[in-house]
């Protein structure tokens, strides 16, 4: 349940047309809901203005299937990571309507439309081709959020007009995430560029000792340029979810 269904069902109260009984219990899964193997965070969209993600790896389908049914029954979108194509093919047979992004193996369903949060526009940026899963989970959840999103790949520092032919499209977005790998350069560099929030996302990119994206972090972690946060390696969704909060401010 989130902020406008709550408000609609204290209206029906209020007016007379749902009694208090019936309001009980469509409350009583608040705050979250036991399904044995999992516990639904219901509540999480009063408090955090979004529903619970599902984490897909390590479950099993039917584990999946059996949240996304309760949240759909609670007139929740949903949103998935992390979800491998066969686990995902067996939930399109049951949600037909939901859409798969088999790259940044990301799924979602959509129980009702997204309302537009956003401010502004939020501008994704890799590094390199190969970083582009990563940044399409960021994309996927900050669209997912409720926000406008553009993005700009394979405009790395070893070709830096590159970057700057699009110097323009950088400046006009509101809060920017940069995705890279190797060494991990570039948020540095866009941070430099703007006065705008960055928030930096190393992936696992590179050759040995990149040591499957620390090489990257701790690059991001030492940024000389201000305003540049970092989530963690590979972390798309983390970036996305940060993003929206920021463009909504």
């Amino acid at each position: 349940m989130d902020l406008r269904k709550l408000e609609d069902l204290l209206k029906r109260v209020r007016s007379g047309r749902t009694s208090i009984g019936e309001a009980i219990a469509r409350l009583k899964s608040l705050p979250f809901e036991d399904l044995g193997d999992v516990k639904i965070d219901h509540h999480r969209s009063l408090r955090k203005g979004f529903p619970e993600v599902i984490w897909a790896e390590g479950k099993t389908s039917e584990q999946i299937l059996s949240i996304m049914k309760e949240m759909k029954r609670k007139g929740q979108n949903i949103l998935l990571t992390r979800l491998d194509e066969g686990k995902a093919k067996a939930i399109q047979k049951i949600f037909p309507k939901s859409q798969y992004y088999p790259r940044c193996k990301v799924l979602t369903y959509l129980s009702h439309s997204v309302k537009s949060e956003g401010k502004g526009t939020i501008l994704v940026i890799t590094a390199g081709t190969t970083d582009i899963p990563v940044a399409e989970e960021a994309a996927v959840t900050a669209q997912f959020m409720g926000n406008r999103v553009e993005t700009l790949f394979d405009v790395g520092v070893s070709g830096i007009h590159r970057l700057l032919s699009e110097r323009k499209r950088i400046e006009e977005a509101r809060v920017l995430i940069v995705v890279a790998g190797m060494e991990g350069a570039l948020p540095s560099v866009v941070g430099g560029l703007v006065d705008r929030p960055v928030i930096a996302v190393p992936t696992s990119i590179g050759y040995g000792t990149s040591f499957g994206g620390i090489a990257a972090l701790l690059a991001m972690l030492n940024s000389c340029a201000s305003g540049v946060a970092v989530v963690n390696i590979d972390n798309g969704f983390g970036a996305g979810y940060m993003a929206s909060l920021m463009n909504r401010l």
